[in-house]
């Protein structure tokens, strides 16, 4: 879930003056839409009024964000996307869209989040395997481990299922 910058329930406010200022009142101070794209991928909810009147501007200024994101070097969306999306404006699947794309992106987060726990868990265990042939470990030692790993898997093997003294090991030694 998205994170509240204000350390509670209730989004900060940020108020929209009629000479275009926005004034994030959490900070008191004013903002560019380029603070609020921070904000957003930061995690923090704000709502956008207009100061004088009090109507909610969120969604175009949020419209805003996304316009200038695309005007830039870093576009997200695919034109085709985006004349299909226009197309929908007017149709009988207006009512229903706003819902399925919100579905859709909250399942498209969720499996971008367990991806990432996957890639973290991987890397923590490569980084394990790491660490016990870390390169602090003398040499040594390391072939010290690989006898002892060595001679454990020979003393499994029937053939070679000697004794450490090198004796085979008799049934009867076994059975006792």
């Amino acid at each position: 879930m998205a994170k509240e910058k204000t350390g509670n329930n209730e989004p900060t406010i940020i108020k929209k003056y009629a000479n275009r200022r926005l004034y994030d009142t959490g900070r008191s101070s004013y903002v560019t839409l380029d603070d609020l794209c921070e904000m957003v991928q930061e995690g923090h909810n704000f709502v956008v009024i207009d100061a004088k009147s009090g109507e909610d501007l969120t969604r175009g200024v949020l419209t805003q964000i996304i316009a200038d994101q695309e005007a830039s070097d870093e576009t997200l969306l695919p034109t085709n996307f985006l004349r299909t999306l226009i197309g929908f404006y007017g149709n009988n699947a207006q009512t229903m869209l706003p819902s399925y794309l919100e579905q859709t992106m909250n399942l498209f987060v969720q499996n971008q989040e367990s991806m990432q726990e996957q890639i973290n868990k991987s890397l923590s265990e490569m980084k394990e395997i790491e660490n016990i042939f870390s390169p602090t470990m003398n040499l040594e030692e390391l072939t010290r481990k690989n006898m002892d790993m060595f001679e454990r898997t020979m003393k499994m093997m029937p053939p070679f299922n000697m004794n450490y003294s090198g004796e085979e090991k008799s049934g009867k030694d076994s059975a006792k």
